[in-house]
């Protein structure tokens, strides 16, 4: 549950730490095919680690909290995970494109 708390959205300082660089290190994997493939494999990235950190999450709160550990949903939870992700990833990209966030060192337009 720690993990996916670290790795999900709900926490104000897990994307310095653990899902820019996460975002960046899968990006740079991406130039290595492409050079322009910088920054959408950040962004895949940036959306995966945060997949995960859902996923994790709700794995450990139903372990923890609910006491389920056998009879889950994993469709609905990978669903759940994805789509909140999902929304959350398409907010910041949508920030960054209207200039809302400024990123000085990552631009976005050649």
């Amino acid at each position: 549950m720690l993990l996916g708390y670290a790795l999900s959205p709900l926490c104000w300082w897990n994307d310095l730490l653990f899902n820019l660089p996460i975002a960046y290190g899968f990006g740079y994997l991406c130039s290595l095919v492409s050079p322009n493939c910088l920054i959408p494999g950040a962004i895949v990235g940036y959306w995966l680690s945060n997949v995960v950190g859902i996923l994790l999450m709700q794995a450990g709160f139903l372990d923890v909290v609910q006491g389920q550990t056998g009879d889950r949903n994993l469709q609905k939870e990978l669903w759940t995970g994805i789509l909140s992700s999902s929304l959350y990833t398409g907010v910041i990209v949508l920030l960054l494109q209207f200039k809302i966030l400024e990123t000085p060192l990552l631009s976005l337009h050649p």
